[in-house]
């Protein structure tokens, strides 16, 4: 058991509905396998499943449990500060792809 850091500027979605709730309600909760600290309170940039930057969002809460199955997760849930411009968007995902993802195709 240990919690895996996470990197103070990525928020990267594995689930559609998720990102969809954030981007249409201005919040979400977001749920991830095994304990996770994320920066509470800290403004991030969100992507989605195929590694695209799509917005900065603010960390409100990030709770790692052990839940009913027995399986570790942590659930963070966040606010919607701004959607990102096309460009901001092509900026932040080469240099996610740079610093976090690997090369881009």
């Amino acid at each position: 058991m240990g919690f895996q850091t996470e990197f103070n500027s990525v928020c990267k979605f594995k689930n559609e509905q998720e990102l969809y709730e954030l981007m249409e309600y201005g919040r979400c909760k977001m749920l991830k396998q095994g304990f996770r600290v994320y920066p509470t309170g800290q403004k991030v940039i969100a992507y989605t499943p195929d590694n695209t930057a799509v917005a900065i969002v603010k960390i409100s809460a990030s709770i790692a449990e052990i839940n009913f199955q027995g399986h570790e997760v942590t659930a963070v849930e966040m606010e919607l500060v701004r959607k990102l411009n096309e460009e901001e968007s092509r900026v932040q995902t080469a240099l996610a792809y740079e610093m976090f993802f690997g090369e881009h195709e």
